[in-house]
């Protein structure tokens, strides 16, 4: 008996056609061209469009041309993103195996400070995100780290979004306290959460940079263990520069 080959589906390979005709005009083309270099029927061209235009893949033009949308460029920037972080997280893992610490990344984007990446094990377990870290920014070192850095107008852009909750006891909650804080230490690298985020958790934090984009990179231990505070800052700093690096070098 002959082998099967695959399943095609043959709509999906004809919206495929569609979008690499689209792609190959920047500046838009019409229906009726892209039907011609895709070799499909008008009328289903006209289908496809109107498909993929409603879901964000392509975008039509006031002239009624068309162009590729939103939503492809934002895949290929995420698969860009994740391809560049897979470069890093083996020193994310060497950095968390050397001081048996959880280690994160952060970064600034759209106004945000996102998670982008956490590198855990069973010796060393990730702190309880029990609210997220676009919330927090004022009550953890990776999100202090990141307001520290930024311009005033960016920093204050941000704290009239984001409310200063109390989120343990040691939370600072009074945004003059806070930039205080912030901006009495410019000269020191690490940012320090002493309990502020979850209690009996402590974490330091770093900046570091993919191309222009403003990030941190962190680690959060027991507070039981913060002795070696010390030592995790003097690591902290070199590797951070090797992320920078390695993230910047790629772009």
């Amino acid at each position: 008996m002959a082998a099967q080959g695959p399943t095609l589906i043959s709509s999906v390979q004809r919206a495929f056609r569609l979008l690499e005709a689209v792609g190959a005009h920047e500046s838009g083309a019409p229906a009726k061209q892209l039907a011609r270099e895709a070799g499909l029927p008008l009328a289903t061209t006209y289908h496809l469009l109107r498909t993929l235009a409603h879901d964000g893949y392509v975008q039509k033009l006031a002239d009624g041309g068309f162009v590729l949308g939103d939503k492809l460029h934002a895949l290929h920037t995420g698969s860009r993103d994740q391809a560049l972080l897979s470069r890093i997280r083996p020193t994310l893992a060497a950095l968390r195996d050397e001081l048996s610490t959880a280690a994160y990344l952060t970064f600034y984007e759209e106004g945000e400070i996102r998670v982008a990446e956490i590198v855990d094990g069973p010796r060393a377990p990730r702190v309880d995100l029990w609210v997220g870290f676009e919330d927090a920014g004022h009550a953890t070192a990776l999100g202090k780290c990141v307001l520290r850095e930024l311009d005033e107008d960016s920093r204050d852009d941000y704290l009239s979004r984001h409310p200063l909750a109390d989120l343990t006891p040691r939370t600072i909650t009074r945004r003059p306290e806070l930039i205080r804080r912030l901006e009495s230490s410019p000269a020191t690298p690490a940012v320090l959460d002493l309990e502020e985020y979850s209690l009996g958790t402590v974490c330091a934090a770093v900046p570091v940079y993919m191309g222009d984009t403003l990030g941190s990179l962190g680690v959060s231990l027991p507070a039981g263990r913060l002795s070696r505070l010390d030592q995790i800052r003097e690591r902290l700093v070199p590797t951070a520069s090797r992320v920078t690096r390695s993230l910047s070098l790629t772009m």
